[in-house]
């Protein structure tokens, strides 16, 4: 059992619009994953913080942020709508631990990510305080994916915490939903479906080997800690003068041309899409997965460095778009070649401190030394749908650490072993410098 606490709240902005690109783009990933994406986590309170502390904070951010009290419309022909409440009731649980504060937090927010959301009723925020002996150690705050990612909620944080009293910098959703609707978001709009029409028509219909060995689970889930590709991209960026986030992209295309054995490489990079004007300092979630086609075969590394280099720039430029006038394309494009098209291979780099601070110290020696400490894990086998193949790049300490999920019935477990572990082989080879490891093998040539 728990106490609630209730409390009102209102903020500026409300009204009921079609969903921003970005949000849309979430939404149909969680129709796809059966999921409403649950994202947040417990946290430790600061010694002698009350519960009307916490409800100031709620307070705050349910009120400057629209997402955060935004729920959907479903129309009777199946469009979907957000709708943002000028105010309303929130209601903080608080639950007694019995015994170790910790882990009833960690098991709370189990609990609460495991549960159903209402998108039409429920807030899309749960809050929950763990109190022990009386006095409050733990938040649990969960909420839909399409109330913020992993910058948005950054940029949440740091503003809850300075109680930043000026007008929110960034686009609010239904701000973002009509400036999409406007004639220069509809110039956009149609630009990045003509690019992508243009490219759909050239690529292979298959971008990865078909499984040979589906399992039951059938999703799985491996984890690469590499801190050798950590010491080889700090090298490969100290010496080409590359963007790291460019490097590491350099490194997957390599090495899914080596294991998937497909020309050219076709990636769906998730980009942040905060470059646009006005988003820069966005909450709601504004990402998007681009395309990027790059051939890499039989270049040497400092060449498909540039040639990502120059093809990411038609990636970022446009990866904003109505992703179901996207899905259109897709169709019309398949009926053209009579052929479905494969675009699985979505590719998230969510670093934050390796595209920031290059440090120092990276040498030959100590990656190689380095290897000895990689480590590959298969930490989860599930029933729950999730994309076919998403390759996510996380924050470590001293490494590169490669989150790999897929569907097994799309590719087979040792090809996605292959490719994580190839990607640490391209980085540390192309770091050596050494013309043998560097040259990508074409496609038809023998592995």
């Amino acid at each position: 059992m728990s106490d609630q606490v209730r409390f009102e709240f209102a903020g500026d902005g409300s009204g009921v619009d079609d969903l921003a690109w970005g949000q849309q783009e979430i939404w149909l990933a969680m129709v796809r994953q059966r999921s409403w994406i649950p994202i947040g986590g417990p946290s430790r309170l600061k010694p002698g913080t009350t519960l009307d502390d916490i409800v100031d904070d709620l307070r705050y951010t349910l009120g400057r942020y629209q997402s955060m009290r935004t729920r959907l419309r479903f129309d009777a022909d199946g469009r979907v709508r957000q709708e943002v409440s000028a105010g309303g009731e929130f209601t903080i649980e608080v639950y007694d631990a019995p015994d170790d504060a910790e882990t009833f937090a960690s098991a709370l927010f189990d609990w609460y990510r495991s549960g159903d959301l209402d998108h039409v009723k429920d807030w899309p925020v749960r809050v929950g305080v763990v109190r022990r002996h009386g006095e409050l150690t733990h938040q649990v705050t969960v909420a839909t994916h399409l109330v913020t990612d992993a910058l948005g909620g950054a940029i949440m944080m740091d503003e809850v915490t300075r109680r930043e009293s000026a007008p929110v910098a960034g686009l609010q959703p239904l701000e973002q939903a009509r400036r999409q609707r406007s004639p220069a978001g509809q110039r956009q709009n149609e630009a990045a479906l003509r690019y992508w029409r243009r490219q759909l028509r050239t690529v292979p219909a298959r971008t990865v080997p078909a499984s040979t060995d589906p399992c039951e689970p059938r999703y799985r889930e491996g984890l690469l800690h590499s801190p050798a590709m950590h010491l080889a991209l700090r090298i490969i960026v100290e010496r080409h003068g590359v963007d790291p986030a460019a490097a590491l992209l350099a490194v997957f295309a390599v090495a899914a041309a080596r294991v998937f054995g497909v020309e050219p490489v076709v990636i769906r990079p998730i980009v942040g899409n905060r470059f646009w004007p006005g988003l820069a300092d966005v909450v709601s979630p504004v990402n998007q997965a681009g395309l990027c086609v790059v051939d890499v075969a039989g270049a040497p590394f400092p060449e498909v460095l540039d040639r990502v280099r120059r093809a990411v720039m038609s990636t970022y430029k446009y990866a904003s778009f109505d992703p179901l006038r996207l899905a259109e394309v897709v169709a019309d494009v398949e009926r053209e070649r009579g052929e479905p098209i494969d675009l699985s291979v979505l590719f998230n780099d969510r670093r934050t401190g390796d595209r920031l601070d290059l440090g120092d110290g990276a040498t030959p020696e100590l990656m190689m030394e380095a290897l000895a400490r990689t480590r590959l894990d298969w930490p989860v086998a599930r029933d729950s749908p999730h994309e076919p193949l998403m390759v996510n790049v996380e924050d470590a300490v001293d490494a590169v650490q490669v989150r790999i999920v897929f569907d097994t019935h799309h590719l087979a477990p040792a090809v996605a072993e292959a490719c994580v572990l190839a990607m640490q082989q391209v980085a540390v080879g192309a770091a050596l410098s050494s013309p043998a490891v560097e040259r990508v093998p074409d496609a038809t040539e023998e592995a």
